[in-house]
């Protein structure tokens, strides 16, 4: 029989035990390289091993775990830190950056999108070893395959581009490149070409998001962007430094600095040469209510009245500081030509303290859309001559929206046509057939968006103005990029000249849409007014902003962010 002061021993040897988390000093510690591997997928794959390292990052409740880093296996192929998975529901350890840790627990691959997977410890039994220290590996250039540093710390010591920041305020990451922008594919190459998926693939292997170490949706604050500090697309970042991890179908650092993000480059307006200037300008969406203050919110645009006073702010400004002296805009709410009406009241705006601004009267729609296209002039420097002229017919009307073309005479010059237009966009509601995404990088409504584009051509061949000018400029959103077949049909086949490429300027863009560059607006002439062309610019106050510098939130005395497309200019001797 055991006597009581064999009991007291026993139990006061339990109570000197390890507790049940840490791990016991006799287990086999093996190199992080070892676990790794040389493959995507670790060949301890459901074992149990027992590793021992530095903890580089603590994302216990941001990412449900930890990253930890040991000095190496020696091997240049196999990375040396790996994920340390918290159990669901489990109270996160006291760890931070800096800590050494012996863990054991259980390999597995988390998948990350894709044929990515991040090799990871489960179930982990976590040991606390004191303290060490890990340097970050230093990247001159982007790596030819992030899997060899797969989970590691690292300083990328190259400037990263900033590509896209429309993730920013949803989850925190900002989308950098290297070697500068990302280009849309069928921006410079023809969709579906072998051209285009190569330049898909690069634009792929140059992509590097940066993350803020979290899976919180709509954050108030990202931790690395200074509060109130302004982003642009093409702004430079420097010290970039954190920990690699795929997720999501890509790669990405999980910062643990903050980069130095350069000060944007802001820039002035354009100025082109020219008697005549013509501008075209995607307003995304001016909706007044009912015109009278109320009637809010709308359909689309501004919310709230106030909301509406700080976009037509912003829409002035841009509008003053094009200058032109004929504008086509696109998005306008499709209410008319009354008092009431967001066109007249946009041309009273830019009339305040004086002004000769005056928009074309189609007298209804154009077309039966919400939203419509419409043209204003200074009458001062130009006269409409000859009727406004429309197309409803075909995809007009229900799916692209229905173009306005006027003719004008600048002095006792001869009539030149503008025709502003704006095609059908890419989402995918209510397509069939050929208007499917066909996966070739055009997106959806791609075959409505040629049809629309030949019966255009077709339209203004039969001289709808009557002015018998051969003179005409069709310019606005296009929702095409340069080598998709609306655009392309246009140049190549019915014989329309790009302004920009006889302007002589090199990658014009107008849109940015997840971390891609291209253009959707365009300006296309007659050749017999590309003659008289005298230079084209755009002005990027818009598509490389972010969406908080616009008008709900932004400054409503600067034009930065007055669309999500930036307006264009042409300059004509007429």
């Amino acid at each position: 029989m055991t006597s009581a002061r064999s009991l007291l021993t026993l139990a006061l040897l339990a109570s000197l035990a390890l507790p049940a988390c840490a791990a016991t000093p006799k287990e086999r510690v093996i190199p992080i390289g070892q676990v790794q591997g040389e493959g995507k997928r670790s060949a301890l794959d459901g074992q149990t091993v027992t590793i021992e390292g530095v903890v580089t990052g603590a994302f216990l409740e941001g990412l449900g775990g930890f990253f930890v880093q040991d000095a190496g296996d020696g091997s240049p192929k196999t990375s040396d830190a790996l994920f340390v998975a918290l159990d669901e529901g489990a109270t996160p350890p006291a760890l931070s950056a800096g800590d050494r840790v012996r863990v054991r627990g259980i390999v597995g691959e988390r998948k990350a999108g894709g044929d990515d997977t991040l090799t990871a410890l489960h179930a982990p039994v976590i040991q606390p070893r004191g303290k060490g220290e890990v340097a970050p590996t230093i990247l001159a250039s982007q790596p030819d395959d992030w899997e060899r540093y797969e989970g590691m710390l690292v300083r990328i010591d190259t400037p990263l581009t900033l590509s896209g920041t429309h993730t920013l305020e949803r989850f925190g990451e900002l989308i950098t490149s290297f070697g500068g922008r990302l280009w849309q594919t069928s921006e410079l190459a023809t969709p579906g070409s072998a051209e285009a998926k190569q330049l898909a693939a690069d634009n792929a292997r140059r992509t590097l998001l940066l993350d803020d170490g979290s899976t919180q949706r709509d954050p108030s604050t990202v931790w690395y962007v200074k509060d109130g500090q302004p982003l642009r697309t093409g702004t430079v970042l420097t010290g970039v430094q954190g920990i690699v991890e795929p997720r999501m179908g890509g790669w990405r650092l999980q910062l643990t600095a903050a980069p130095t993000i350069a000060a944007p480059e802001r820039p002035a307006a354009p100025q082109v040469a020219g008697d005549v200037r013509v501008a075209a300008f995607n307003l995304e969406n001016l909706f007044n209510g009912d015109g009278k203050g109320g009637g809010f919110p709308t359909e689309r645009g501004a919310k709230t009245p106030e909301q509406l006073k700080s976009q037509m702010a912003k829409l002035v400004a841009t509008i003053r500081g094009l200058n032109p002296d004929i504008a086509a805009l696109m998005e306008l709410e499709n209410d008319g030509y009354g008092a009431d009406s967001s066109l007249a009241q946009l041309v009273a705006a830019l009339n305040t303290n004086g002004g000769t601004w005056r928009f074309v009267d189609a007298k209804r729609g154009p077309g039966p859309d919400t939203i419509r296209v419409g043209i204003i002039y200074r009458s001062d420097k130009v006269k409409p001559t000859g009727k406004p002229a429309t197309l409803e017919e075909g995809p007009f009307g229900e799916r692209s929206r229905s173009p306005l073309a006027q003719a004008f005479v600048r002095g006792n010059g001869k009539p030149f046509v503008v025709v502003a237009n704006h095609l059908k966009s890419k989402g995918c509601s209510e397509a069939t057939g050929l208007d499917t995404d066909q996966k070739d990088g055009a997106g959806c409504w791609n075959a409505l968006r040629l049809d629309s584009s030949k019966r255009l051509d077709a339209w203004l061949k039969t001289d709808p103005t009557r002015t018998r000018s051969d003179r005409v400029v069709m310019l606005g959103d296009f929702n095409a990029y340069a080598m998709e077949d609306p655009v392309r049909w246009l140049r190549d086949d019915a014989g329309w000249i790009d302004a920009f490429k006889q302007a002589g300027v090199e990658q014009p863009y107008s849109y940015v849409y997840n971390g891609l560059t291209g253009r959707l607006d365009h300006a296309l002439l007659t050749p017999s007014l590309a003659k008289q062309l005298r230079g084209a610019a755009e002005w990027h106050i818009n598509a490389d902003e972010q969406d908080a510098q616009g008008y709900a939130d932004g400054d409503a005395s600067v034009p930065f962010r007055s669309s999500d497309h930036d307006p264009l200019l042409l300059g004509f001797d007429l």
